[in-house]
């Protein structure tokens, strides 16, 4: 895959996640405030005051999680972000660790 090819996923996986936490903003509970800046997408749980940092990693190209919970990396096998380490998808793992920072039940879903 070229660069241009992973940025162009990566941006996919961003404005997917934005969505959906917008969507979710909208109909529950949640109070969550994203930022997008270049690679960087941070999202914040206003209620307990914490962060998740996502971003891309170009030249490997992977995107990275950091998170309360820990720090991920997932690579796209061409169909979904898979966890380099446990296989886990994406979306499955960030669904959960913001519905455990934020303390709100949360799915994020891929527009694919």
């Amino acid at each position: 895959m070229t660069e241009s090819e992973f940025l162009a996923l990566a941006d996919e996986a961003f404005s997917s996640i934005e969505n959906s936490l917008e969507t979710a903003a909208e109909t529950t509970d949640l109070d969550v405030e994203c930022s997008r800046s270049g690679n960087v997408l941070e999202i914040e749980c206003i209620d307990s005051r914490s962060k998740i940092i996502i971003n891309t990693q170009a030249p490997m190209q992977e995107i990275w999680i950091a998170a309360k919970s820990g720090g991920f990396h997932y690579k796209y096998d061409g169909r979904i972000w898979r966890n380099t380490r446990d296989g886990s998808e994406l979306f499955a793992v960030l669904s959960a660790i913001v519905s455990e920072q934020a303390g709100v039940a949360v799915i994020i879903s891929s527009a694919l």
